[in-house]
Parts: structure tokens; C-alpha cells; sequence
């Protein structure tokens, strides 16, 4: 059975409770926007990708289910108002801006039509928002079949260990992953040898939904705290050996400096240090060319109790009770708390950055061209050809 984050038909729209997994399979309802907003900010659905298509269809709901005026522009300008808001649910991730931008567009050139009422600019909406779900899918498999291609490629043949970090699979997009997209498709290929997941802390994406995923898919699979990647890329073991560090982001810029969940730059200093390449898989919709560099990355910072408090299921010795969940304090009381949700890992520390059209090296500069593959959206053009694919 394939792992659904997001469930969505015309007037519903559920999304799976990431802060009950493992443990627990349960989708919440969300009915308008409002919850959309509540959803991407209590973290019950997480990922850069996810989190654009839930506001977008979180609205979508909202408008099928509910009157609207007839005129064409009070309804664009309600629109416009809304995905605003939902902007402000997570600043880091450019995906939710990117994809509220282009839906602005799409709304604005329909309530300007001389010819449509209300309705139509809805369906304009809704229509567009529908398309993010299925693109996405496309794009990932596209991420996953790339950059397998570039890992089996650089190692030389056999198959390959990979490292990557926090969750990027069918739980953080619209399904199958990037960065753990990749790791299905060496694994489809028959190229995997084992994949690593860091737990990744404060609030263990890692062990947490990377774990739940590898498990449900049978994919062969070794979780470690984040402070022991150095240690294991260190082991020349055929089955530790990594052959690359693969993970996601939330905000890729200009200079392809990149903003990913915290402990990925510790995570890129160490590949190099080690000689393991480092690659960074996103779709175009996460490469921002307006941010010129990681300097101008807002990041996003969370309470601090995400680090003083675990909460989860009672294990009583022998088995997890799921019928009782418990919040543990872990940390000393008063001690003050930095909590960032992200950081930036410079450009010279990344090798490669997976997209739906290729992957993106360095040219000879030593520097990213990230124009050339946002421009390459004709399908005739080959991904090898573009902007140093």
C-alpha cells in the first residue's frame, strides 16, 4: 500500500497526523483554510512540498464548500487575502510562496476576464491547485530517477549505501520523495545496498517518518543519532561504506546555497571531509533565483519545549501501549533553549542538486548556474544539456 500524507477530492481534503506516527495511522480533516494554516504550523503536516499543496487545497475546500460572491474580482481579492495568510504558517520554505504566487496569477488573469462570474475564478483556482498534487508525484519520480543515475554513475557500478536526513519521502510531498525518492529508485534498481536516516533532532523526522517509510517499504535500513554520521562515514565496510549524502530542502538560492532542516550543513562538512559527495534534491519549485544567497534566508525558529520535551506512547518494559501517550521531560529546568529549524549549507560544501530535469553541477567556476535549469521548461530540451546537467 502506497503512503498517502494527502488525501483530496473535490470538497475534501484529509491529511495524514504526522505528530501520531509511528505509532499511530490517523488523518485529520481540514475544512478551510483556517486549518490549513493550523495544520503547516502545529507541524501535523510537514515537508516543503506538502506544505505548499496543503494551504493551496486547504483554500480549495474552503471555496467549493462555501458561497461565493458572483463578482469576479471580489472573489480574486478574497483569494489573494487568503493565500497571504497562508503564507505566513511557515517563512522558510519558498515553496509555499512560490506556489501562492503563481495561484495569484492564475486568479488575478481570471477575474479580470470580462466573461467569468464568481464560480469561475473558483474553478480557475481550484483546478490549479488540484494540478500541484499530480505534478509533484511526476517531479519526484523524476528527482529519484536522476539522481539514482548520477550516485550509480559517480561509484562506478555495484550497489551503493546513502545517508540522508530528516524526512523527504511520501510524507513531506505529494508522494514517493526527493531525497528519499532517490533512495526508491537505487532501491527499485537494485542498486541499494543499505540506507541511513540520522534521527534528526529536535523533533526526529528521522526516526520518527524516514524509519516508518523505509520499514513500510521493505527498503533495507539502519537508523543513527545525527552525531554519529562522522563516525560511520568513517567505516569502509561493504554495507557502511556511503557512497553519497542525499537531502532535501526548503529554500535553494541563487548561488545554490541551501536551507535545509538543522543539522544538514554539519552534515555537508563532514562529506567533505570524508570525500562523500553531497546532494541536494529538490524540485525547481524550491529554487528561489530572488534569494541571492543563503545570507538572505529567513530562518525560522520553534519553542523551545521541542527540545526539553518528548512526547510519545508509554512502553511498559515489553510492549508500547498505545492507548496511554506521555510527555517526558528531558532536559534541566530553566535552561534557556536555540531552537532553529534550519540552516544554511554554502554551495562550495554541494556537489550536486537533483531536479525533475537533472541534475545541476558546478561549471568550471566552481559555481552553480541555477537560471539556466528554471528556463528549461521545453520538454525537447534534454536535462544533460542544460545549465551544467
Amino acid at each position: 500500500m502506497v503512503l498517502e500524507a494527502i488525501r483530496y477530492q473535490p470538497r475534501s481534503l484529509e491529511i495524514l497526523n504526522q505528530l501520531k506516527l509511528p505509532h499511530q495511522t490517523a488523518y485529520d480533516e481540514v475544512k478551510d483554510s483556517k486549518d490549513g494554516w493550523h495544520a503547516i504550523k502545529d507541524m501535523r503536516t510537514r515537508g516543503a512540498p506538502a506544505i505548499a499543496i496543503v494551504a493551496a487545497l486547504s483554500l480549495a475546500v474552503e471555496l467549493q464548500n462555501n458561497r461565493v460572491s458572483e463578482n469576479a474580482e471580489e472573489v480574486g481579492a478574497f483569494i489573494v487575502e487568503k493565500l497571504d495568510y497562508l503564507v505566513t504558517s511557515r517563512p522558510t520554505a519558498v515553496n509555499l510562496a512560490d506556489a501562492a504566487r503563481k495561484l495569484k496569477k492564475i486568479v488575478e488573469t481570471a477575474s479580470k476576464s470580462s466573461d467569468n462570474n464568481g464560480q469561475a475564478v473558483v474553478k480557475a483556482y481550484c483546478d490549479a491547485a488540484a494540478q500541484m498534487l499530480i505534478s509533484d508525484v511526476s517531479d519526484n519520480q523524476g528527482i529519484g530517477k536522476y539522481g539514482a543515475e548520477w550516485i550509480e554513475k559517480q561509484a562506478g557500478g555495484g550497489q551503493v549505501s546513502v545517508l540522508t536526513h530528516c524526512n523527504t519521502g511520501s510524507l513531506a510531498t505529494a508522494g514517493y520523495g526527493t531525497a528519499l525518492g532517490v533512495i526508491r529508485s537505487l532501491h527499485a534498481n537494485g542498486k541499494l545496498k543499505q540506507a541511513f536516516c540520522t534521527e534528526t533532532r529536535p523533533y526526529n523526522q528521522g526516526s520518527r517518518l524516514t524509519a516508518f517509510e523505509l520499514v513500510h517499504d521493505n527498503i533495507p535500513a539502519t537508523l543513527i543519532t545525527d552525531s554519529m554520521a562522522s563516525a560511520l562515514l568513517r567505516l569502509k565496510g561493504p554495507s557502511e561504506h556511503i557512497a553519497a549524502i542525499v537531502v532535501g530542502a526548503d529554500r535553494v538560492a541563487a548561488n545554490g546555497d541551501t536551507a535545509n532542516k538543522i543539522g544538514t550543513y554539519q552534515l555537508a562538512i563532514t562529506a567533505k571531509h570524508h570525500g562523500v559527495k553531497f546532494l541536494v534534491a529538490a524540485p525547481r519549485t524550491t529554487i528561489d533565483l530572488q534569494t541571492r544567497s543563503g545570507e538572505d534566508i529567513t530562518i525560522e525558529e520553534r519553542p523551545g519545549k521541542e527540545m526539553t520535551f518528548i512526547k510519545g506512547p508509554r512502553f511498559d518494559g515489553v510492549d508500547v501501549d498505545l492507548s496511554h501517550s506521555e510527555t517526558v521531560s528531558i532536559a534541566a529546568k530553566g535552561i534557556d533553549v536555540w531552537n532553529p529549524s534550519f540552516d544554511v549549507t554554502p554551495a562550495e560544501l554541494i556537489d550536486g542538486i537533483i531536479t525533475e530535469i537533472g541534475v545541476v553541477e558546478k561549471g568550471k567556476d566552481g559555481k552553480f548556474d541555477l537560471t539556466m535549469a528554471m528556463e528549461a521548461h521545453n520538454e525537447s530540451v534534454k536535462p544533460s544539456t542544460v545549465g551544467g546537467l
